[in-house]
């Protein structure tokens, strides 16, 4: 394995991979081409267009296995359907999508939403959106490239990264050496669906009852059908609701905690987790005791697992269960090898201005413009985070007000680099923290007023939003 670089080695990086051309590493490759201090930057997409979770597939592939615990696997493998012009990844995007968060939260600090698009626009107009805003750095893209392995080498006591990539279309494999990486592909790819008493069993018995969101489309196919939903979070949210539309009524909709945000509840009842499947009687047993009969679907909308296949060789490894990222500094930088960053790790949080701050951060420290800490620093850093948030799923989530504060953290940390910003990202004054504070409130005045309103202004809100 290589040395480990501190604050106070200097970082001899020329040559950058960045993997993955969704959002965050879009936001990567701009800030670092701002920077004007790298030589080589190449991004790697699988897929055939930018926007990574936000580029939709029609078609899924293959079937997730239930339960689905484990983060450890192969890379997916490409479908390629008739009449399409190329392969496609399935991913969670469905059919009719509109994002949770209103878009001057949303949006990039540098490029505005096209003031036609929807308060909360639609994946469709987000896509568009990720298109227009990878004009400027698509010449570094490798579309249809899928990296397969990432090794860590060292040379003359720095840590150097080996990249294999495979063409999507030929096959034909390429090994690259880079001095820094930015792992960019996201965190949707690995469903979680966690191991409930008898549920091997009743999806044995009963297959494609169960799936995961991930798998879900449309809710044409749950028509009057006795539907369980589980998860209030976005997705469980707004799957639910369009099921319940079409499903006999009410949904169930299995819960932990009650739904901060209720959306034409009426068609919804909130029960309890599930605590046992029954084969026989096709039924579940929640935790207050309740059984229910003759389920016809359940859709676990449970979340993801953290998942680098590319990275199987690291010691020691990245991740373990799929909770959480191990060994990192501000959820941005691996401690021990800070050449390796990973991006939008944090959850419940505005990704898009997240990522502008990460990648501003990014490209001043790999140009010796801004200081790590010391790695006993870094080290108390992800020490600390656990003994408050514990060492599972809840490290990564920030929830307002922290998403704010780190985003303002990240900027000011910026700002202290020697030659100031070269590409300055987002800081959210008052006005977009307050609209932080309440988006919930204005997205259910949204769907209450019909879900067509574009602006803030529309609804009765005032907010004077300025970056």
């Amino acid at each position: 394995m290589g040395s480990v670089t501190t604050s106070h080695e200097l970082f001899e990086v020329r040559r950058i991979a960045i993997i993955g051309a969704g959002p965050s590493g879009l936001a990567a490759a701009k800030y670092l081409i701002a920077e004007d201090s790298y030589e080589q930057l190449d991004v790697y997409e699988q897929q055939p267009e930018v926007g990574g979770v936000w580029f939709y597939s029609p078609e899924i592939v293959g079937v997730t296995p239930v339960p689905h615990t484990t983060p450890r696997g192969p890379p997916e493998l490409p479908i390629w359907p008739k009449g399409s012009p190329a392969p496609l990844f399935s991913n969670p995007m469905y059919q009719h999508l509109n994002t949770n968060i209103p878009k001057p939260l949303m949006q990039y600090s540098d490029q505005n939403f096209d003031s036609q698009s929807r308060l909360f626009p639609s994946r469709q107009d987000v896509q568009t959106y990720l298109i227009k805003y990878s004009q400027d750095v698509r010449h570094l893209i490798k579309f249809f490239t899928q990296v397969a392995d990432v090794h860590l080498v060292s040379k003359d006591g720095k840590d150097h990264w080996e990249l294999t990539s495979r063409s999507i279309i030929t096959e034909e494999q390429k090994t690259v050496e880079y001095d820094a990486v930015i792992v960019a592909n996201g965190h949707y790819s690995v469903p979680f669906i966690p191991a409930v008493q008898g549920i091997e069993a009743f999806n044995a018995a009963y297959p494609s009852t169960i799936i995961h969101s991930k798998a879900y489309r449309s809710p044409d196919a749950f028509k009057n059908n006795k539907v369980i939903v589980i998860g209030s979070a976005a997705s469980g949210l707004d799957i639910g609701t369009q099921i319940s539309k079409v499903c006999r009524k009410p949904l169930l909709n299995s819960v932990k905690t009650s739904s901060e945000l209720k959306l034409e509840q009426e068609n919804k009842e909130e029960v309890p987790p599930i605590a046992e499947y029954l084969v026989d009687e096709r039924a579940v047993r929640f935790e207050d005791g309740r059984i229910e009969k003759d389920i016809d679907a359940i859709v676990y909308c449970t979340g993801y697992l953290y998942s680098y296949p590319f990275l199987k060789s690291m010691e020691p490894p990245i991740v373990t269960n799929g909770r959480r990222v191990r060994d990192t500094y501000e959820q941005l930088f691996h401690i021990n090898h800070p050449t390796l960053a990973f991006t939008a790790l944090p959850q419940k949080s505005i990704p898009f201005p997240l990522s502008e701050a990460q990648a501003a951060a990014i490209a001043k420290v790999w140009a010796n413009k801004l200081a790590l800490p010391s790695k006993l620093k870094m080290i108390e850093f992800e020490e600390k985070r656990i003994e408050e948030l514990g060492d599972g799923a809840g490290f990564h989530v920030l929830g307002f007000p922290n998403d704010a504060r780190y985003i303002n953290f990240m900027y000011d940390w910026v700002k202290t680099a020697n030659d100031g910003f070269a590409k300055e990202p987002a800081r959210w004054g008052s006005e977009l923290v307050h609209l932080r504070e309440r988006y919930q409130e204005v997205r259910k005045k949204f769907v209450e007023a019909g879900g067509q309103a574009k602006t803030l202004e529309e609804l009765g809100f005032e907010f004077s939003l300025k970056y």
